[in-house]
């Protein structure tokens, strides 16, 4: 273990070699090819569903960033980076953070998609989230001003965030969350009453969306008996999928399935997992990106039918991340999910976990579990005016810092950030010329589509 100064010359060391300044470059890497990207990860996904993640990409610039992790991966391999690692979300865009219910029952704002989580340049989480702001602006038909003004504010968050957490003890850190008394306190002097109040009609309905209420929404009662409806193609009742007698094997697999699970949890929460029974079972489309990944749901059922709990259960494939980092030491990829998510978060699902099933192919694939809803809450945006948009940007890099910091070297990071904006500047400008580039890759998706080289459809 170095000493804090010894850390922190680390940090300032690593500026003469890779300087603040380089990281605004941008240039495409030789033989670069997003749609052979694209193509390459539908290999391992469900065929039919791959025109649906395809015509979900289309609807905009920002959707197509949503999709594209892969590509931007490559994309950030070459970049400079200043040699300090930490747990990476992988999948940093503004989408991918929100509210969710804490074990304590608090609404806690943190990153919320971990399918990419691995060790890694801390800088490749930055530039994805500082670019995401930029192509969001965009979509939105920001001004240049506001959009540099939101993408700023980012990352000046991020980095007053980590110089902020770097002399921290240790175990302030790891407590160190934002509820939702926080996120008032930090942004709202940032945003006008409207902006206020919208908050906080999104933090009241967020706290009714539990499994009571997808209860209400998503089932029916069949023969005396709870079912999930089916909504194709979004959601495929398991009967629907499967030929009768199939479907009822396969049911009988979950139920095995769930103890595989179970293992995976910490005690007291074995127990509160046994305390329900197997419902029923249906395959759900979720995301932009992970559509056509296996993703399922599973009703349980506890004292009665008003008492359902939702798990979704979503297949973990490789990280994008994995051919330009180090090797997973976990050899399941729901493990290496759930170990990066809980490592990243400051509270994580009461019932995240993991485990290995057999797909109606025959081929074994890892999957991670949680709650379907949970207090989930999002950000609107599709409305989001600029000055929002900057107090969000100003959460996120705030939240992503506290990830950063509780797994990697902060006070390294902090000191090679300094106290002036000169890092701020140099992203901002890569954020530019990425979204440059992601309106170029978006426009071949939309060419390919059209010619019909490539399949896309819309799910609604």
């Amino acid at each position: 273990m170095s000493s804090p100064t010894e850390r922190a010359e680390r940090g300032k060391a690593a500026r003469a070699e890779v300087p603040r300044s380089s990281h605004a470059a941008w240039e495409p890497p030789a033989g670069r090819d997003p749609l052979r990207v694209l193509a390459d990860q539908a290999a391992s996904r469900v065929p039919e569903l791959v025109p649906i993640r395809h015509g979900r990409m289309l609807v905009s610039p920002f959707t197509f960033f949503r999709g594209s992790a892969a590509v931007m991966a490559a994309d950030l391999a070459p970049t400079p980076r200043s040699g300090i690692k930490v747990q990476l979300c992988g999948d940093a865009h503004l989408a991918n953070f929100g509210g969710f219910a804490s074990p304590d029952r608090e609404l806690v704002f943190d990153i919320n998609d971990f399918d990419e989580t691995l060790p890694g340049p801390w800088e490749w989480d930055v530039k994805r989230l500082a670019a995401s702001v930029e192509i969001a602006g965009r979509d939105l038909g920001y001004k240049e001003a506001a959009r540099r003004g939101a993408v700023l504010a980012t990352l000046r968050s991020y980095r007053e965030a980590m110089r902020g957490f770097a002399p921290l003890r240790t175990l302030d850190l790891w407590y160190t969350r934002l509820d939702a008394a926080d996120i008032l306190a930090s942004v709202g002097e940032r945003v006008d009453r409207q902006a206020r109040t919208e908050f906080a009609k999104r933090i009241e309905k967020a706290r009714s969306k539990d499994s009571l209420r997808a209860f209400a929404k998503l089932t029916a009662m069949v023969d005396g008996q709870p079912r999930i409806v089916s909504d194709p193609p979004l959601v495929m009742a398991i009967e629907e999928l499967v030929p009768g007698a199939e479907a009822g094997a396969i049911e009988d697999e979950v139920r095995q399935l769930l103890r595989s699970y179970r293992t995976s949890l910490q005690s007291d929460r074995r127990e509160l997992l046994d305390a329900f029974r197997y419902g029923h079972l249906a395959r759900r489309i979720v995301g932009v990106g992970s559509v056509g990944t296996r993703a399922w749901v599973v009703l349980l059922l506890g004292r009665d039918h008003q008492d359902p709990l939702f798990l979704q259960v979503k297949e973990a494939q490789a990280s994008v991340l994995e051919p330009y980092a180090a090797k997973p030491r976990q050899r399941n990829h729901g493990q290496r999910v759930v170990e990066g998510q809980r490592l990243m978060q400051a509270a994580s699902d009461t019932l995240l976990g993991w485990l290995r099933a057999t797909g109606l192919d025959g081929q074994q694939r890892d999957h991670y579990v949680r709650q379907l809803w949970d207090w989930k809450v999002s950000a609107d945006l599709e409305t989001m005016r600029p000055s929002v948009m900057a107090a969000y940007g100003h959460l996120c890099g705030w939240t992503l810092a506290r990830g950063h910091a509780r797994s990697g070297d902060r006070i390294a990071i902090a000191a090679y950030l300094g106290s002036g904006d000169a890092f701020d500047r140099a992203v901002a400008e890569f954020a530019v010329a990425y979204a440059d580039q992601n309106e170029r890759d978006h426009r071949a998706l939309s060419e390919a589509a059209a010619a019909g080289t490539l399949e896309a459809r819309s799910d609604v």
